[in-house]
């Protein structure tokens, strides 16, 4: 079976890559490279022994993508591909509409002219907004909060409409809440441009000397220690996730939402002390202001993707944090050793 991944130089994606490697899939990335570097897509093919066929290309490019589709026949697609940094997001609007919902409305037109009719989303747990309840399952309200997570519910939306209008298709949501990690060889990771946006990576460049402190914003929240709460999930286990999506799409399901996390919520001082532990050092953190619009506390009820994708989260926060510093410690600047 032969899976185009979009954005499959990309974080999760290249951890995706090795799964699907390693489960005999024919894995095909396209990647503009404007987020990430292709040495992860030849790590990903050291560490599975198999090899990915590589096409440096835009969404926006309907062209190059109609002949991407003409030459490899694919059987499904993975869509990883759009820009992801919420605070950038409110600075370029615009520029997140275009290539996040443009790119996709592209994707989906090659796709139906080439009749590929399989699709997985990266979506993401920000389409839930400020949720009233937790743990947010998957019929929870959905709004958005900031640009960004506007585009993966517009690309949400688009996916159902299209659908109700034809019902061949078989198309799985995955809404992601925070990933974390890396592989257990160290070989591949998170590797963001300038100043990590996420928490974790940024106590990473701390931990390596490259950032004086970290930044925990905010105290006072109602949660046992004031720090927020966030469900954290291994990125081999969302990368298995995507797997296990693929199969449940070879059944015929129609249209399935499946949210991917652990259920359990950890506090930004939480995270510090299990990563001091991995990395065997003090790390100094400062206490900022809130930032605004950020929850005190978010995490999911996954039972659905247990029930329907045979699919958990098996790796808890200390694997997550170990691994995230094998990964940072082995390549203290990422991919450009």
């Amino acid at each position: 079976m032969k899976i185009l991944v979009t954005g499959g130089a990309g974080y999760i994606a290249s951890h995706t890559n090795v799964e699907l490697l390693k489960e005999d899939y024919e894995v095909v990335v396209l990647d503009n490279l404007s987020n990430s570097v292709e040495e992860s897509i030849h790590r990903a093919e050291a560490l599975s022994g198999k090899s990915i066929t590589f096409y440096q290309a835009d969404l926006l490019d309907y062209e190059t993508l109609d002949a991407v589709f003409k030459a490899e026949k694919f059987d499904a697609v993975i869509h990883f591909a759009g820009l992801k940094a919420v605070g950038e997001s409110c600075q370029i609007p615009l520029r997140y509409f275009d290539n996040n919902i443009t790119g996709t409305i592209n994707l989906l037109k090659a796709m139906e002219e080439h009749s590929v009719k399989k699709l997985v989303f990266s979506s993401s747990a920000t389409v839930y907004g400020h949720a009233k309840e937790m743990p947010i399952k998957e019929d929870a309200p959905l709004s958005a909060m900031n640009p960004y997570g506007r585009t993966k519910l517009i690309i949400e939306d688009m996916l159902r409409d299209i659908y109700a209008s034809d019902n061949s298709w078989d198309i799985a949501l995955l809404r992601y809440f925070n990933p974390i990690g890396a592989h257990e060889s160290g070989e591949i990771g998170e590797d963001p441009n300038g100043i990590p946006n996420n928490l974790v990576p940024y106590i990473a460049k701390v931990a390596v000397g490259a950032l004086d402190n970290i930044h925990v914003f905010g105290n006072d929240y109602d949660t046992p220690d004031g720090t927020g709460i966030r469900d954290y999930i291994h990125v081999v286990d969302l990368a298995i996730g995507h797997v296990k999506a693929i199969e449940k799409l070879n059944s015929n399901p129609g249209l399935v939402t499946y949210n991917l996390g652990t259920g359990v919520g950890y506090s930004v001082l939480e995270i510090i002390k299990n990563y001091e532990a991995a990395c065997q050092k003090a790390l100094p953190y400062v206490i900022d202001p809130r930032r605004p619009g950020d929850a005190a506390v978010c995490y999911s009820d996954a039972s659905k993707a247990e029930r329907e994708l045979g699919w958990v989260a098996k790796r808890g926060i200390k694997e997550m944090c170990e691994d995230s510093w094998r990964w940072q410690s082995k390549n203290p600047n990422g991919y450009n050793k």
